[in-house]
């Protein structure tokens, strides 16, 4: 991409950034690659971190010899169960931020998330639905039953904010996507309340934590989300041409409707598997993708992986101060990336608002 004429040295008006063109500063190479190895190396020391603090205090040994797969001492045994839980924090945090990335690169939408446009709460009422009225009660089929929800949703908030004049535009995208979050959570309700036999596990999966991982529920959901990651990594290159506008992106001979289509199935299938295994665990896939542009500019083959590893870091930390703030009890980590993403979703409303004037 070739500098604006405009534009001072060094810096290029690239317009592949949701919501529109902007000037950045270009970021080497080099550069980038120093970021991702730091990011890596900080979400390393979150998974000793992780398996270092809970409501039993063990030491290095215990960590070492847990890792080991021993379970002799009941500090040992404290950290080998917190080995599953680690590993669902990372990998749904992985999914989730990279998810985020994807949609707000599929729509051009700098408020796109996979909570905000609802698609967590269409696999939620979906899986819900099936608990409640075709008794399902294997993990395996609540992963399907997810990702069923989550596509439907993404169909019909992407066609909802299509229609009238200008398109889907990120604001009516936004609105419609709350709206169905709305909508859907009436529904959720409307099925729990007259169920008491399920109305208390569903309450507590509905806020989203990683506090019940298994290492088998791991090895039902691993297949989809590396399906669904590799599918949005390959998609990168396609957003960038996305980003310049569906007439361009023909223009340059991209199919914009495959492209488009191959990089959403990607993220439903991340979102929704998550939100099987985790619940509908919202903010990660806004506040991520954000913070990551400041770090590595717009190019998603970098933005894609570098959101992947920075959402696993997000919801990482979160379950451990979760931890740490209510010990010896715990906080489900839904409501710890509440408390950060909903301050910061205001923020990003408010500065497109700015824009727009």
């Amino acid at each position: 991409m070739t500098a604006s004429p405009s534009a001072p040295a060094g810096v290029t008006s690239d317009p592949s950034a949701p919501g529109g063109s902007a000037a950045r500063v270009r970021r080497p190479r080099r550069l980038r690659a120093v970021w991702l190895l730091a990011s890596l190396a900080f979400l390393l020391g979150l998974t000793v971190v992780s398996l270092a603090i809970g409501s039993r205090e063990v030491a290095w040994a215990d960590i070492l010899a847990a890792l080991g797969g021993s379970s002799d001492t009941l500090e040992e045994a404290a950290v080998y169960k917190r080995i599953p839980r680690t590993l669902l924090a990372v990998t749904v945090g992985g999914a989730l931020g990279l998810s985020g990335a994807v949609m707000q690169g599929v729509t051009r939408n700098p408020l796109a998330d996979p909570g905000i446009l609802g698609v967590n709460m269409g696999a939620s009422l979906a899986v819900i639905c099936g608990i409640a009225w075709f008794g399902l009660t294997a993990p395996s089929s609540f992963i399907w039953m997810a990702l069923l929800g989550a596509a439907a949703t993404a169909v019909f908030v992407y066609v909802v904010g299509s229609l009238g004049r200008g398109g889907a535009t990120p604001l009516k995208l936004a609105l419609a996507g709350t709206a169905t979050s709305a909508a859907f959570a009436s529904f959720i309700t409307a099925v729990v309340l007259p169920r008491g036999d399920i109305a208390g596990g569903v309450r507590s999966w509905q806020i989203g934590g990683v506090g019940g991982a298994s290492f088998e529920t791991i090895r039902l959901v691993l297949p989809f989300l590396l399906v669904g990651l590799l599918v949005s990594l390959a998609s990168a290159r396609g957003l960038n041409s996305l980003a310049l506008g569906d007439d361009v992106a023909a223009g340059l001979g991209q199919r914009v409707a495959l492209t488009r289509g191959a990089a959403a199935l990607g993220a439903v299938l991340l979102c929704g598997a998550a939100t099987a295994v985790a619940g509908p665990i919202g903010f990660v896939g806004l506040v991520v993708p954000h913070l990551c542009r400041l770090l590595v500019g717009v190019d998603h083959r970098w933005l894609l992986p570098f959101s992947a590893v920075g959402g696993a870091a997000l919801l990482t930390a979160a379950d451990v101060l979760g931890r740490i703030v209510a010990r010896p009890s715990e906080i489900d980590v839904g409501i710890i990336t509440a408390l950060v993403g909903a301050p910061f979703f205001i923020h990003v409303v408010r500065r497109q608002k700015v824009r727009a004037l």
